[in-house]
């Protein structure tokens, strides 16, 4: 197919190097969405807890839960520090290939534990379609596959480690 200069998008004949650097700008920002995801996860299961009574207290009083929502409290901090990292990375122009898979990667697998956890605060309610808990549960895990699935980032990430000692990782 023929292109006129004009519509070309980069450098001509650079089309591939072109698009893997848009994959990877997609890849911060699927990790900055897992990262909203996790944190409205962790406000709403704080919220529910509050307001939810189990045996005259609220739900939020018992260990068991104020461990799962500290759990996705720290994580959520590691990836905000991690997409902030990677975002001031990408506006200075500097390389990110590693940064973005991982913010894909350990924001793709963050946002799922959260949601694990805010099913298991839910108890059988995470199931129910009267929650959000359940739609949250799909949404999460559609987010470790697209944009390269896991196993993909996993490969890039490793390929970009060892990159520098000469050695290659077969894909």
């Amino acid at each position: 197919m023929r292109v006129p200069k004009e519509n070309v998008l980069g450098q001509f004949g650079a089309g591939f190097l072109t698009f893997m650097k848009s994959l990877d700008i997609g890849r911060a920002s699927l990790g900055a969405a897992c990262l909203g995801g996790a944190q409205a996860a962790m406000e709403g299961c704080m919220e529910w807890t509050m307001a939810r009574e189990q045996f005259g207290v609220p739900v939020a009083t018992k260990q068991s839960v104020y461990f799962m929502i500290a759990d996705m409290a720290a994580e959520i901090e590691a990836l905000r520090s991690m997409i902030y990292r990677t975002a001031w990375l990408i506006d200075t122009h500097q390389p990110h290939i590693k940064e973005a898979a991982i913010c894909k990667l350990y924001g793709s697998e963050v946002a799922s534990r959260c949601i694990h956890k805010a099913v298991q605060i839910h108890g059988a309610l995470g199931y129910s379609r009267d929650y959000w808990v359940e739609r949250a549960y799909r949404d999460a895990r559609i987010a470790e596959i697209f944009e390269g699935t896991n196993e993909i980032q996993r490969v890039v990430l490793a390929s970009n480690l060892f990159r520098p000692y000469g050695m290659r990782i077969p894909s």
